[in-house]
């Protein structure tokens, strides 16, 4: 667990699939000035062991619960999740909405993201199924680190470059840990049914909410740039955006944003717009 910062109403940031909460630096470098911050990772990612127990959002939820519970904090919270993050604190937002003073939804996997499987992108499919991604991360799961090394080759991308060298370093053993790749099958394997759980839950409630989509045009350009085909980058990145303005209709107190030339990594590329949907949601409820 990480935490910064020791005033303010709570923020809880939960992490995208396979990612590290040190990739938030600089997010978590600015609010912690007027916040508390409370990030963790989840069993399996970092240095979080994890047995044979099933992880799905339910999870995460009862994990959260936990950590609430532990930390003593009696006020809602403000919850911020990321890709696969942000279909938790969908899950924890309906199941404990007196809990939850307001919700940050960046880049967010979708209730719905079963649409995605509709379309029709036989290149990027090749390796982008969860099929596949589940049969590569059972592979990596019982690899020994050294092992893990020489087969993915851990890099950073050109934004990681720039935090702090010991942050790099944290990064790249991230990177060659099994048991991340044990977490993220145990994660892809049920996410779709934790989707319908979600959905069968009931009404979303209407509490603030801010919801931070990628660029499409700028996704497009860059896949193109890695020789995928425009065709079908569109179709996947026209749908990943009607997804992401269909969260902003979850409540009647919402804001919809979409940050200008980011990818996936909105916390990497734009974290400034970020910190400032949270002293939105900070200052003005």
């Amino acid at each position: 667990m990480l935490q910064k910062g020791d005033k303010g109403t709570p923020i809880i940031i939960l992490i995208g699939m396979g990612c590290s909460f040190y990739e938030w630096y600089e997010v978590t470098e600015s609010i912690s000035r007027s916040n508390r911050i409370i990030m963790f990772h989840r069993p399996g990612l970092g240095q979080s062991e994890i047995g044979n127990e099933i992880r799905n959002t339910q999870a995460v939820v009862n994990d959260l619960t936990e950590i609430i519970s532990q930390l003593k904090i009696y006020e809602p919270v403000i919850l911020v999740g990321h890709s696969y993050g942000g279909l938790c604190v969908q899950h924890f937002a309906i199941e404990y909405p007196d809990k939850v003073k307001g919700l940050v939804l960046v880049d967010s996997t979708s209730v719905d993201l079963k649409e995605l499987d509709d379309l029709n992108l036989p290149v990027l499919d090749e390796e982008g199924t969860d099929e596949k991604w589940m049969e590569k991360c059972s592979s990596y799961s019982i690899m020994e680190q050294e092992e893990l090394r020489k087969v993915i080759n851990p890099s950073l991308t050109e934004k990681q470059k720039h935090l702090p060298i010991y942050i790099q370093q944290l990064l790249i053993d991230f990177q060659i840990n099994p048991y991340l790749y044990k977490a993220m099958y145990s994660e892809i394997k049920d996410w779709k049914n934790d989707a319908k759980i979600i959905k069968s839950l009931g009404k979303f409630p209407d509490i603030p909410l801010i919801v931070i989509g990628r660029d499409k045009e700028y996704n497009i350009k860059l896949g193109t740039m890695d020789g995928l085909p425009e065709r079908e980058l569109r179709l996947l990145e026209e749908k990943w955006q009607e997804l992401i303005v269909n969260q902003a209709k979850l409540s009647q107190n919402s804001e919809l944003i979409f940050a200008k030339e980011s990818s996936h990594s909105i916390h990497l590329d734009r974290p400034e717009v970020i910190v400032h949907s949270l002293r939105s949601i900070i200052n003005n409820y």
